[in-house]
């Protein structure tokens, strides 16, 4: 097999991370010493899990690209590299550096979000990896608080293998590689001194055993794709960007750990009417010339109903009147907001006869002076 990461797993040089995360699991099930025939099969699924762990990371995977595989290998060998995708404690279940437990924070496939670490080990009791999704609300909902049906897709422990990737009655041994210890433990020489470093044993991924079979159902990693439908309660006045906390609805633990926590981000839809501002709502009222000029009472919509408001007469166009507690309840805490009414004067369109006679004798008694090529109503307006 070629030493190039990228012909070690048969992808492009701007493969996809779903691309090479598929590429790996088919020539790591190829290639794994347990199964294979290949004389040098140990050795080949070295070279492809390592291959993996460059190329699902993201500062390892620009540093490869910039300076090639064999300037690569010489800077991970004098120790460029110690806390990239190799080292200890970065596996699946979302534990050391292996990477975001989140899969770099997207909204995507939850299932992958679990799957995006680093490859190391299984050993010892660990809570499962937290998980995030998205949910979008109406500025209602967002008001009144609402319960809401959630549908995932979310990794579950395997049923028929329990979690262990392998069948119950198959048979194991110890690993050759680590003693069945898990771990292992090596010494180089650097210009600070020896140096001593423990990491995960990449053969039996820190089990310390190794198994004739892999459990048929889930490949071998432990866990199944289900789908799963929860209830979300959104408490009233909730706004966009504010991520609510579901224990124990997250990815499944190791070693019989808890499992992880679901986290939901909301996203409140913009409304038709109401500009949000915090716990502020923003409301732009229209209302007509004589209005304007006479003052009146005057109905106003607020997410709890319509409420009557005074206007002074000349009232001026771009006003503001604060209805106060009619805006969004204050999340954990007591009040609500306010809405601010912007006063909009509507100018009228089409008049008829009488009503453009009555704004021309009043622009004649305000000694205005209407030419053609200025709008009559551009006049009035400039007047207030």
């Amino acid at each position: 097999m070629s030493e190039d990461f990228y012909e070690v797993l048969g992808v492009s040089r701007d493969a996809s991370e779903d691309e090479i995360k598929q590429a790996y699991r088919k020539k790591a099930a190829e290639y794994h010493p347990d199964v294979s025939d290949d004389p040098n099969a140990e050795e080949k699924f070295k070279q492809v899990k390592k291959a993996k762990e460059v190329l699902t990371d993201e500062e390892q995977r620009r540093a490869y690209d910039q300076m090639g595989h064999e300037r690569f290998e010489q800077a991970e060998k004098r120790g460029g590299f110690d806390g990239g995708p190799g080292g200890a404690g970065g596996g699946p279940f979302g534990g050391g550096g292996g990477g975001d437990p989140f899969g770099g924070g997207g909204m995507g496939d939850i299932f992958e979000q679990f799957f995006g670490g680093g490859g190391g080990g299984r050993g010892g009791s660990r809570q499962g990896a937290d998980l995030r999704t998205s949910l979008t609300i109406s500025l209602e909902e967002a008001y009144d608080g609402v319960t809401k049906q959630l549908n995932i897709t979310r990794p579950e422990r395997c049923p028929d293998c329990d979690g262990s990737g392998h069948p119950p009655g198959a048979d194991s041994q110890t690993c050759p590689q680590c003693n069945g210890r898990g771990q292992e433990t090596t010494v180089r020489q650097t210009a600070l001194g020896r140096m001593q470093e423990t990491r995960t044993c990449r053969r039996c991924e820190g089990e310390g055993t190794l198994y004739d079979e892999t459990c048929s159902t889930c490949g071998g990693d432990g866990v199944t794709r289900e789908d799963a439908s929860l209830e979300v309660e959104i408490p009233p006045g909730i706004d966009t960007g504010q991520t609510l906390r579901m224990e124990r609805e997250g990815a499944p633990g190791e070693g019989g750990g808890p499992k992880g926590d679901l986290l939901v981000e909301i996203e409140v839809e913009e409304h038709p009417e109401f500009d949000r501002d915090g716990a502020d709502l923003h409301y732009t009222l229209p209302v007509s010339f004589p209005q304007a000029v006479f003052g009146d009472t005057v109905e106003v919509p607020t997410l709890d109903g319509k409420v009557e408001m005074d206007l002074d007469a000349g009232v001026q166009s771009g006003e503001t009147r604060r209805l106060r507690g009619k805006g969004m309840p204050r999340i954990q805490r007591r009040g609500q907001g306010d809405l601010l009414v912007h006063v909009q004067v509507v100018t009228p369109r089409d008049l008829n006869e009488e009503q453009r006679d009555a704004l021309e004798a009043f622009a004649e008694a305000s000694d205005e002076d209407l030419s053609v090529d200025q709008s009559f109503f551009e006049k009035i307006k400039s007047s207030f």
